[in-house]
């Protein structure tokens, strides 16, 4: 009998789980590069000041926030599902509201590049 498992429990080794099997989505380091860029330069800007992550086994989530007690400003996120579909990266707004879907990420954040733009020409 192994120590602390108990009567009849046994201990099992389980190797890393292999890329097919993947316990929870996340951002790839490229992804995750862009995404903050963006966020750096929006809060230079004035327009975001916090941001929280979110993963778990359906997607990933970064969203930003004007003032951490609110909503988010914005909100990225990624649903490999949806890959084959409508795109597996979704930005959606403050209210909610999906402003863009697309499987390029650059082209998802558009919007809040244009918006980025007009905050710094003002």
């Amino acid at each position: 009998m192994s120590a602390g498992l108990g009567p009849g429990k046994t201990g099992q080794i389980v190797a890393f789980p292999g890329k097919g099997s993947a316990s929870q989505i996340g951002f790839e380091r490229e992804e995750l590069q862009r995404i903050l860029d963006l966020y750096g330069r929006m809060v230079a800007a004035g327009e975001w000041r916090d941001y929280a992550m979110d993963f778990d086994r359906h997607a990933a989530t970064f969203s930003a926030f004007r003032r951490a007690a609110e909503r988010p400003n914005a909100r990225v996120e990624k649903r490999p599902s949806l890959r084959g579909k409508q795109g597996m990266y979704t930005l959606f707004g403050e209210h909610g509201q999906v402003l863009k879907r697309g499987s390029d990420l650059s082209n998802v954040l558009a919007p809040m590049e244009r918006r980025l733009v007009k905050a710094v020409d003002d």
